[in-house]
């Protein structure tokens, strides 16, 4: 039934046709299923969406020779295709990406919604982020995949069905993320992290990954009142551990973000605990809405950092393997809160301890922070905080922090770098 219904919408935009999909939990695997099935359909199509490294897997752009995509990140799964010149990379923060949805080129839509209410109307679920700027512009025709798996949270946006011009049914679940064991390397820095954070009342933001799942856990176990709020651009499983630590001020939107992706146990919650509130990226990226939120508390994960305090989330061995998301929208954000805490945090070193991630200075193409937007950096070794820190200082907090086994040639690096400062 799918391919029939996208048949309809093709017909709607005969020949060659940019195509909008939702990415983390709203990604239509069943569309991606179909079209494998029947690769035609996929003709002439320039995917446009949002997919995310480390919760997407598909490679819309394998679907057809002639099919093409255009993202702002890169993820293992769609290497080839990139390499082969099939995805147009453009770099660009989170906030950039909603603008290029809200008036940028798409011909066509696909969104995946839960069933309708009684008055009509669909929800988008647990994936909002870009879907609504999209659904807003009427002239782009849309085909709703209506998934009785999608949960319909009761604080999220919702658009009436008829606005879609092709409507199919579905039953696939949802994408799923599961979390990993933690190595000590990252309950380290996660009790760093809540360290920081205390017992005082915080606006948490935090992003995917070990860093944050580590800090999510040590928060819940440390203890602590309930006087803790939520406003991510995604909230995963850990999230789960903190409401159940009682340490969520048990509101209705203390916990708002515009993308849930977990496994089952997440989805239920969500759809049932009124604290959950979804609203699109204007609103969990905004600078004017980070800023004005007290003690917004950003913990986020980069690749490496150098000695100047520049970082580097992006690339690995000189390949781009992710891209720059809302790291510095929140990063920035906390940095003009009040009392707000703009966090970095990494494993000093890789490969068994023998690289190390503080850097003595980052290749040119792998700055995707500038040293004026780094605060707290974090490592199991400890925190610093850079802000208003002269070169000199930066340099000795950063190597403070480093691994033991690496801190004397970053000294020796730093000194010959510093002359030629």
């Amino acid at each position: 039934m799918i391919a029939e219904a996208f048949a309809q919408l093709r017909a709607l935009k005969p020949g060659p046709a940019r195509l909008y999909i939702a990415g983390c939990s709203g990604e239509p695997v069943a569309l991606a299923e179909a079209l494998r099935a029947e690769p035609e359909r996929a003709r002439d199509l320039t995917f446009v969406g949002v997919p995310v490294p480390g919760l997407n897997r598909t490679d819309w752009t394998s679907l057809h020779e002639t099919a093409r995509a255009e993202m702002p990140f890169l993820y293992g799964d769609m290497r080839a295709a990139f390499d082969a010149g099939k995805i147009c990379l453009r770099p660009m923060h989170y906030s950039d990406s909603y603008r290029d949805m809200v008036s940028g080129p798409i011909d066509l839509a696909v969104v995946m919604v839960s069933p309708p209410d009684a008055d009509g109307r669909v929800s988008l679920g647990v994936s909002v982020d870009f879907s609504g700027a999209v659904l807003a512009r009427t002239d782009i025709p849309a085909m709703a995949i209506v998934n009785r798996n999608m949960p319909a949270p009761a604080d999220t946006p919702r658009v009436p069905l008829s606005r879609f011009a092709v409507v199919a049914e579905d039953d696939t679940p949802l994408v799923e993320l599961a979390e990993t064991a933690l190595p000590p390397t990252f309950a380290r820095i996660g009790e760093t992290i809540a360290g920081l954070v205390g017992t005082d009342a915080a606006c948490l933001q935090f992003g995917i990954g070990n860093v944050q799942q580590a800090a999510l856990k040590a928060l819940s176990e440390a203890g602590g009142p309930a006087n803790l709020r939520i406003h991510s651009g995604l909230v995963t499983d850990p999230v789960l551990g903190l409401i159940d630590a009682g340490r969520v001020v048990d509101e209705a939107g203390a916990i708002l973000t515009g993308v849930a992706m977990g496994t089952q146990a997440l989805y239920e919650r969500v759809a049932r605990d009124p604290r959950f509130r979804f609203r699109a990226v204007d609103v969990t990226h905004g600078i004017d809405v980070l800023a004005a939120i007290e003690r917004f508390v950003a913990i986020n994960s980069v690749l490496e950092v150098d000695l100047f305090g520049q970082a580097n989330a992006e690339f690995m061995k000189g390949r781009q393997v992710s891209g720059i998301g809302g790291l510095a929208n929140f990063l920035r954000g906390a940095a003009a809160s009040k009392g707000g805490m703009p966090i970095i945090a990494l494993p000093s070193t890789a490969a068994n301890g023998t690289v190390s991630r503080i850097v003595p200075r980052l290749g040119p193409e792998a700055v995707s922070l500038p040293r004026s937007d780094i605060s707290w950096v974090v490592t199991e070794h400890g925190a610093v905080d850079l802000r208003g820190a002269d070169i000199d200082r930066r340099a000795e907090c950063l190597i403070s922090i480093a691994d033991p086994a690496h801190r004397d040639d970053l000294l020796a690096a730093w000194a010959g770098m510093r002359r030629a400062v």
